[in-house]
């Protein structure tokens, strides 16, 4: 019998079919962003996620509302410029949502106020800034009057704003 004919009893496929060392190969590691999209998956069916973001409309509603009350008395009444009143109605309106989403929303009286309230701050602006950017766009650009242009602009960041705050400012 010679070399060549007898069979390696531990590797029983050819060399030219083995993996290159540090390959990847679909048995040995997990797709990117399994995991995450696994979790996402897992939290779109928990239904206390569902009554939170619930609660989180209602509260920006009553925010909305806040806001455009008071923006048109700013811009309106008082005459101020219409992106100085988006920042006073934000303001307000960042006050009432901070109070109504830590007691209510998301319930967070175990955490500290003071930092929830500086990271709901720090998302809040972040979701102001967009919505900024969408009224000076919809006014300068499009020529939507400035009330329904607001009212537009916040809607359109109320997904960023609950993101954040649900994964930082109040996570448990």
């Amino acid at each position: 019998m010679t070399h060549e004919a007898v069979a390696d009893p531990v590797r029983s496929e050819p060399e030219h079919d083995a993996p290159a060392p540090g390959a990847r190969t679909a048995e040995r590691e997990p797709e990117p962003g399994r995991s995450k999209r696994l979790r996402a998956h897992a939290a779109l069916r928990r239904p206390a996620n569902w009554f939170e973001l619930v609660r989180f409309g209602a509260v920006g509603a009553s925010g909305y509302v806040v806001n455009l009350l008071v923006f048109a008395v700013a811009h309106n009444g008082a005459g101020m410029h219409y992106q100085v009143a988006a920042v006073i109605a934000f303001v307000v309106a960042l006050t009432n949502n901070f109070i109504w989403n830590r007691h209510w929303t998301f319930k967070a009286h175990d955490g500290h106020a003071g930092f929830q309230a500086a990271r709901f701050f720090v998302v809040s602006v972040l979701a102001f800034g967009f919505s900024l950017i969408v009224l000076t766009l919809l006014v300068e650009s499009l020529d939507v009057a400035k009330l329904p242009a607001q009212a537009i602009a916040i809607v359109s960041a109320t997904p960023l704003n609950f993101i954040g705050n649900k994964l930082w400012s109040f996570r448990t």
